[in-house]
C-alpha cells in the first residue's frame, strides 16, 4: 500500500517470538553512536536490496494474504513519513518500549522503507558513525516485524504446510493484527487464518468459484501492478502531480523496484521464478497453444510488450529520485500502458471459455503450478532473505 496519509495508524500487533537474539538492553536506550563496523552496515544494506527485490517480485500477486492480512500496507507504505520517523529516532522515551511502539506506530515509518531510511543516504550505505543506538534498536525491531510478515505470506499460500515454524508465526500474526484500509485507517480484527494456496488450487472452496476465475486473477494481479508502476510510481513524479511520490528514494532503488515489479508479472505469466520462456504449465503457454488463433496472437503480443516494458524501464535515466522528469520515464509509462492493454485483451478472450470443461481442467493445472512454483517459492525466498536481513541488522552492532 502506498499512501500519503500520515495519520498515526494504530496497528495492534502482538510481538511474535521467533527465537532471535534481542537487539535491546537497558544500557542501549540512548542516542550515542552504535558500536559497530562499516562492513557490517554495508552487508545489511546489501541484504536489504536482496529482500527488497524479493518483495517487488511478489507484487503481481498482492491479492490474497498480502491484501486480506494488510501485510502490504504494514510493510510497504511509502513515501516514508520522514518527519515522524526522524522525531521518533531522537526520542528515547518513545523508544523505551520498542515492542509496544511497533504495535502502535504509523505504518509510514515501518517496513522496508523505515529500514531504508535508517540504512541509506543518497543511494549508498550511511556511515556507521551516523547510526545511533536508538536507530539501531529501532531498525532491529522493524526488521524482526518484517520477517514475521513475510513468513505469514509464505505460510498462507503453502498448501503443503511444509514449514511448521512459519505456520505458527502466521497464525499468531493474523490473530493479533488489525486490518488497514486503503486510506491507512484501522478496520478491526482480521477474519482469521486462511489457506489461500489451497483455495486457489481448488475452485469453489474459497473466493474463486471456478478454475478460470483463478486463472483470470493471475492476469488481474499483473494488471494491478503494471498500472501502479506506470500511473503512480513513475507517473505521479514524472507529471509533476506529486514529485515526492518516489519509491525507495534513500537507496536510489526506484528503477530496480519498477523493473522487479514487472519481473513479477513475467514470472506469474510464464509459470516459474526467474522464467525466461513460458513453461508448459503456464498461462502464456496455454494461450499460445490452445488452438485459438486470436488467443495465440494476443499471447504473443503480451510477451513482446512485456519485454519492451522491461527494456524501457531499464533504459530510464538513473537515479529516478533525481531524474524523475526525464523523457525516458514517459517512454516507460507508455510501454507499460501497452502491456496493460495487451493483457486486458487476452483476458477478455479467456472469459469466453467460461463453462468449457476442457479449459477448466487446463486452468486447474495452470493454477496449481502458479501456486507452487511462483507464489510459494517467491514468498519462501522472500521470508528466507527477510530473516537474513534481520540477522545482518542485528550484527551491525559489535
Amino acid at each position: 500500500m502506498k499512501t500519503k496519509n500520515f495519520l498515526k495508524i494504530v496497528i495492534l500487533t502482538a510481538w511474535v517470538s521467533i527465537c532471535f537474539v534481542s537487539c535491546t538492553s537497558d544500557d542501549e536506550a540512548d542516542a550515542a553512536i552504535v558500536r559497530g563496523t562499516q562492513p557490517a552496515l554495508d552487508k545489511a544494506c546489501n541484504d536489504w536490496k536482496t529482500a527488497r527485490a524479493n518483495w517487488e517480485n511478489s507484487e503481481a500477486f498482492l491479492f490474497g494474504a498480502a491484501d486480506v492480512y494488510s501485510i502490504d500496507p504494514h510493510t510497504d507504505t511509502w513515501p516514508v513519513a520522514a518527519n515522524d520517523l526522524a522525531d521518533v529516532l531522537r526520542d528515547a522515551q518513545a523508544m523505551s518500549n520498542l515492542d509496544n511502539f511497533i504495535k502502535t506506530a504509523n505504518s509510514g515509518i515501518l517496513g522496508y522503507h523505515g529500514i531504508e531510511y535508517v540504512l541509506f543516504r543518497q543511494g549508498t550505505p550511511r556511515e556507521i558513525s551516523q547510526i545511533t543506538n536508538l536507530e539501531y534498536n529501532y531498525v532491529c525491531a522493524v526488521a524482526k516485524d518484517l520477517y514475521n510478515a513475510t513468513a505469514t505470506l509464505e505460510a498462507a499460500w503453502d498448501s503443503k504446510e511444509s514449514n511448521a515454524e512459519r505456520q505458527k508465526i502466521a497464525k499468531e500474526y493474523v490473530a493479533t493484527h488489525l486490518a488497514i484500509d486503503d486510506d491507512g485507517n484501522q478496520e478491526g480484527a482480521l477474519d482469521g487464518f486462511t489457506k489461500f494456496g489451497k483455495a486457489f488450487k481448488n475452485p469453489g472452496t474459497g473466493e474463486w468459484e471456478t478454475a478460470l476465475d483463478a486463472t483470470l486473477e493471475i492476469i488481474a494481479g499483473c494488471q494491478d501492478i503494471i498500472g501502479e508502476v506506470g500511473q503512480s510510481k513513475i507517473g505521479l513524479p514524472y507529471t509533476g502531480e506529486d514529485a515526492s511520490y518516489i519509491e525507495s528514494p534513500y537507496a536510489y532503488n526506484s528503477i530496480v523496484d519498477f523493473y522487479d515489479n514487472i519481473v513479477s508479472c513475467k514470472n506469474a505469466l510464464y509459470g516459474s521464478m526467474g522464467a525466461t520462456t513460458p513453461g508448459e504449465k503456464s498461462l502464456i503457454y496455454f494461450c499460445k497453444n490452445a488452438g485459438n488463433a486470436t488467443l495465440a496472437t494476443q499471447a504473443n503480443t503480451v510477451t513482446a510488450k512485456l519485454e519492451a516494458a522491461l527494456t524501457k524501464i531499464n533504459d530510464m535515466k538513473k537515479p529516478f529520485a533525481i531524474y524523475y522528469s526525464d523523457a525516458s520515464a514517459k517512454a516507460a509509462i507508455d510501454a507499460l500502458g501497452e502491456l496493460d492493454d495487451a493483457l486486458g485483451e487476452m483476458a477478455e478472450t479467456l472469459k469466453g471459455y467460461a463453462g468449457n470443461e476442457t479449459v477448466e481442467a487446463q486452468c486447474k493445472v495452470i493454477n496449481e503450478n502458479y501456486v507452487d512454483n511462483v507464489v510459494v517459492l517467491t514468498y519462501r525466498t522472500l521470508a528466507d532473505n527477510a530473516k537474513k536481513l534481520y540477522e545482518s541488522i542485528v550484527n551491525i552492532k559489535e
